[in-house]
């Protein structure tokens, strides 16, 4: 008999007798690799996941123009600047100025002319009086929020 067949098989069926416990054990693994696969792959759909929003933009950031200052003196003491008024060149929100520049004083603003406001007043009286011989910039920082 041929050893390169299994016993009963018949001329041309082929059948390897070597090894052929190699290849049952190769299979059963894959079988149970795949079944393995398929049962961690129904665990992770099983997520429930919120529906969210993400986004990527770009707007354009445009500054002021800031005209018709007017720094107006403490009419008893005129050494003293006691409010700064302008104008902005669009609506704003928030409005705060500097004055000097080694400084750490903002002064807050107020819109002298809502809803439209575009014109602001700021009072430099609270927190460090400001002097007319101290300012050295205006500096404003302005927020259409």
């Amino acid at each position: 008999m041929d050893e390169s067949r299994a016993v009963g098989a018949t001329e041309g069926e082929g059948i390897p007798v070597k090894g052929s416990k190699h290849i049952t054990r190769f299979a059963a693994a894959g079988a149970v690799a795949v079944i393995a696969g398929f049962a961690v792959n129904g665990v992770t759909a099983a997520n429930t996941v919120p529906n969210a929003n993400v986004g990527d933009g770009s707007g354009t950031v445009s500054g002021y123009t800031i005209t018709n200052v007017s720094y107006n003196l403490n009419a008893t003491s005129p050494q003293n600047v006691d409010t700064v008024t302008f104008t902005t060149s669009a609506a704003a929100g928030t409005v705060k100025i500097k004055l000097v520049a080694a400084g750490s004083t903002w002064y807050s603003c107020a819109s002298t002319n809502a809803p439209t406001d575009t014109t602001w007043s700021c009072d430099t009286t609270v927190g460090t009086q400001a002097t007319a011989a101290a300012i050295d910039e205006l500096r404003v920082v302005a927020t259409d929020t």
